[in-house]
């Protein structure tokens, strides 16, 4: 048997410059960073004597005979690509609820990748995870994502991710000391709204014509050096507070879908009680919600959004990982 654990990210700054439809043309960045909410996934081998040569148990349980059957489309293309040949049992297990903007969908991809190239007797490095993971998302299964949070799942940690024209990505990690990130993560909450939504449906609205949207892009750009310089350069938190939220607005601004009438109330009262910003955490449409919120007001702002969910985390710095092997299993 094998478990890997994928860590879900939160993305400050730079959304949606991640596209390739931007940043093939005009590069992209992003401020991001990995937290301690992971994905597991467990792969080990079938024994012929069952019915099934494959068992997937996600929110369902998929029992079949060949690649081609399995329903999940991330998960049929990954193994088609693999081409493991043996019987095997996938089990996925999350911290976060799915479709909820925190990078889910492409930490199953990095993690499932990384189990079964390890089954299989491999070792993944974090550029082979984001290579194969974005080229399986964007190109087979062709699912209109950015490729932001193949990159945080593969390296974990808090980072400034470029996104170049000749389709390369760097990873530069963001130099904070542990007082700095300390009270960065002390000013931000994180509320689920109880939204589900699936990424790409949302994104479809506004990711294929990003040219039109130009301006607003290379703001949103701008932003993601704006805040290494303020948290890098000691500059006060509450800045931060203030670009998230010109940041919510440019990019609520996008599409129709990013937003909805309950997703504003909740900003809206959020704000009322102290929140200086914040934004939704992935694409929009539902999800979780990040608010950047001075201490001495989170307990008004917690009461304000007692019908939300509320979830405690914390930075950390580790990208997708095999935590269990035990071949004899």
């Amino acid at each position: 048997m094998i478990i890997s654990r994928t860590p879900y990210r939160i993305s400050l700054f730079g959304g949606g410059t991640d596209y390739p439809t931007w940043y093939r043309k005009y590069g992209g960045k992003v401020l991001a960073s990995t937290i301690d909410k992971y994905l597991y996934i467990s792969v080990r081998n079938l024994p012929p004597y069952f019915s099934h040569r494959l068992r997937l148990v996600y929110s369902i349980i998929e029992e079949c005979q060949s690649f081609d059957e399995i329903r999940h489309p991330t998960a049929r293309e990954v193994l088609k690509y693999l081409n493991v040949k043996d019987g095997l049992e996938i089990h996925y297990d999350g911290d976060l609820p799915g479709q909820s903007g925190m990078g889910s969908s492409s930490s199953f991809t990095v993690g499932l990748l990384n189990a079964l190239i390890a089954y299989t007797g491999g070792v993944a490095t974090p550029e082979s995870l984001v290579e194969k993971s974005i080229y399986i998302e964007q190109d087979v299964v062709g699912e209109a994502v950015g490729s932001q949070d193949q990159v945080c799942a593969a390296y974990g940690g808090f980072n400034n991710i470029g996104f170049h024209t000749d389709g390369s990505v760097s990873v530069d990690p963001v130099g904070l000391s542990r007082d700095r990130i300390k009270a960065l993560n002390e000013h931000l909450m994180l509320f689920f709204t109880g939204k589900a939504r699936l990424a790409h449906e949302v994104a479809i609205t506004y990711a294929n014509n990003l040219d039109s949207q130009k301006e607003k892009l290379i703001r949103m750009l701008e932003m993601v050096d704006e805040a290494k310089e303020i948290l890098q350069g000691g500059g006060e938190l509450n800045q931060i507070g203030y670009l998230l939220d010109e940041s919510w607005i440019l990019k609520r601004s996008l599409s129709p879908t990013v937003s909805t009438e309950m997703l504003d109330a909740v900003y809206a009262a959020a704000k009322a009680e102290g929140a200086l910003g914040g934004k939704l955490t992935g694409a929009g449409g539902g999800g979780m919600f990040l608010l950047f919120v001075p201490p001495s007001r989170q307990l008004n702002v917690r009461n304000r959004l007692e019908h939300l969910l509320h979830i405690p985390f914390t930075f950390q710095s580790v990208g997708s990982q095999v935590i269990f092997s035990d071949q004899s299993q």
